[in-house]
């Protein structure tokens, strides 16, 4: 659970801080059990595929951007007035790239808010002991090759399963 919170990191490191707390957390922990590098690798497998979805839409969007504003921004205006607001900045002149450039700066916040509520979804299911995986995720760390054997008490739940100690029998 701990690997998952930790990715709100970002709100104090704005940009490794979600990186760098789960990287740390889970390179302290994987050895301990299966559970924890499971979570520990979909986290960090979460927050570089959203860091690649916003990169991406940045570069879509601030492009588009920077082109809109100073396509009829004279040069001499820029270096001389300053401050140049044209006839052609109306909202009759917004062409189709600047909706697209507009597209992109909604997704980044809609995923940001994903972000925020699919890290809780997780701890939580962490808590409850299943094996969660993101959705729309890119297997950057993928699961070791090698079958490790695992015993039956090892075994991690499927998701929908609950494990809990009360419903295991000791023998």
């Amino acid at each position: 659970m701990l690997v998952h919170l930790s990715t709100f990191g970002q709100w104090i490191f704005p940009f490794f801080g979600s990186f760098v707390f789960p990287l740390i957390l889970w390179s302290a922990f994987k050895k301990e059990s299966r559970f924890i590098d499971h979570h520990g690798r979909q986290a960090l497998n979460f927050q570089l595929s959203i860091f690649t979805y916003i990169l991406v839409l940045a570069l879509i969007g601030i492009p588009i951007f920077i082109f809109t504003v100073f396509k009829n921004v004279p040069f001499e205006h820029m270096v001389n007035d300053g401050f140049y607001v044209g006839p052609d900045h109306t909202p009759e002149n917004i062409s189709g790239i600047v909706i697209l450039g507009i597209m992109a700066v909604v997704l980044c916040f809609f995923l940001k808010v994903a972000e925020f509520f699919l890290v809780i979804y997780a701890a939580v299911k962490a808590v409850d002991g299943v094996e969660y995986r993101y959705p729309l995720c890119i297997p950057f760390l993928a699961a070791p090759n090698q079958p490790q054997e695992v015993a039956p008490s090892d075994q991690l739940p499927q998701e929908g399963e609950v494990q809990s100690p009360i419903n295991q029998t000791t023998a």
